[in-house]
């Protein structure tokens, strides 16, 4: 074996070894700590009113099949949830400045603020009243990754895509 391809690996070796002992080795990762800060605290959802999807009572009262989907998933976290209702440009702009963790009020894939929030991937199709197929996202923070991989997860398996 050559002296270059022995230093080679042992520069590998080396940087394998820091990179496990830093920690830096677990993919994905978020820029701002958001799965970490909420798991065992508070997530924060802001809720814009569109139904089935979602509804706002009195006492901003939240209901809706993503008021329930986003409920389960903070139970699985052992969140509380801090429910923030407003219009969707208003709750994109507040996840976008990371004040709020989750946006939804039957937002699609083709959401004008894909370019400022992170949308998750379809968690399920429906029919528009033009009969033209949408698919359903929640909106997070750009760059929460483990964030949005723990949320695209649940919503996967509450809708039996895994297990």
């Amino acid at each position: 074996m050559s002296a270059r391809r022995s230093t080679r690996r042992a520069l590998a070796a080396a940087a394998a070894l820091v990179v496990a002992a830093t920690g830096c080795g677990t993919f994905p990762k978020d820029s701002e700590g958001t799965l970490d800060r909420v798991r065992g605290g508070t997530l924060v959802v802001g809720v814009s009113e569109h139904e089935p999807w979602t509804s706002v009572g009195p006492g901003d009262e939240v209901s809706g099949s993503e008021a329930a989907l986003v409920e389960g998933f903070a139970e699985s976290l052992g969140a509380e949830i801090e429910w923030e209702v407003g219009p969707e440009s208003i709750l994109a702009d507040e996840v976008k400045r990371g004040q709020v963790d989750i946006v939804i009020g039957g937002l699609t894939s083709v959401s004008p603020w894909k370019s400022d929030i992170s949308l998750t991937r379809p968690y399920t199709k429906v029919k528009s009243e033009d009969g033209k197929q949408q698919k359903m996202v929640m909106g997070v923070p750009k760059g929460e990754n483990a964030f949005q991989v723990a949320l695209e997860r649940y919503l996967a398996e509450q809708e039996g895509e895994i297990r």
